[in-house]
């Protein structure tokens, strides 16, 4: 069934520019990069990143992964429930034969679909940038796919916050200034206290203790998507 539900909603954001959100994402990242190595190139190719051109190319794009996360959850979750609050159908969604439960899974499985397929285009986008530079060396497959993945699993709390207040609240003005400031705060991420969740992303790109604060931002999100679900399937949000 929540197979189903989830073919419905992906379906309904086929006319909607939640696409267009997976695709510049990552495209702009890699652009930005792409002017970066393409105008200063004898600097950074030939100096600084000389050693290893596609760890220097794969760090310079890191630094912006976390915001870019950040951002890409709130805009994709506040726009997933906001089609349902424009077309005034969650009194049909929620008359289905299925349970609240799994019409919040549904939901937040179209959002980690988009955000998968968001990570697949920036590896791809760098790949394609490092080979038009020409860059030196062996292409780092390894490190060019969890590139997005593993920031990904540590921002995830803030997904889980987002998929319960964007669900819960009919005013999506709320969950979007608070994903924007989070988002914000995510760029001193290498300087705030590993105890908040926002610097989690930032360290794993830097590489410090990678599978411990992965580990953290998947057993807190399960505890903010099950509190979601709960209050989700208690609430009257029709």
């Amino acid at each position: 069934m929540i197979g189903q539900l989830l073919a419905t909603d992906l379906l309904k954001m086929r006319r909607t520019g939640i696409w267009w959100i997976v695709f510049i994402g990552p495209a702009g990242l890699a652009a930005m990069q792409a002017l970066n190595f393409g105008l200063r190139y004898d600097y950074l190719v030939l100096d600084q990143y000389k050693s290893d051109p596609w760890a220097g190319l794969l760090s310079s794009v890191g630094s912006f992964v976390p915001i870019a996360i950040y951002l890409a959850m709130t805009l994709l979750m506040s726009m997933i429930a906001s089609i349902e609050n424009r077309q005034n159908s969650w009194k049909q969604t929620l008359a289905l034969p299925v349970k609240r439960s799994q019409v919040f899974a549904s939901k937040f499985l179209c959002c980690l679909v988009q955000l998968l397929a968001a990570c697949v285009l920036l590896s791809v986008s760098i790949v394609i940038v490092g080979l038009a530079l020409r860059l030196p060396g062996e292409i780092p497959y390894f490190d060019l796919l969890t590139l997005g993945f593993y920031p990904l699993l540590a921002s995830l709390p803030l997904l889980g916050f987002m998929l319960w207040a964007a669900l819960t609240l009919r005013n999506q003005a709320i969950p979007i200034s608070l994903g924007i400031a989070a988002s914000l705060v995510s760029v001193f991420g290498g300087s705030l206290s590993e105890a908040i969740p926002l610097s989690w992303p930032s360290l794993v790109v830097a590489g410090q203790e990678t599978f411990l604060f992965m580990g953290l931002g998947v057993a807190l999100f399960a505890v903010l998507y099950l509190l979601g679900s709960i209050h989700f399937s208690r609430k009257d949000v029709a």
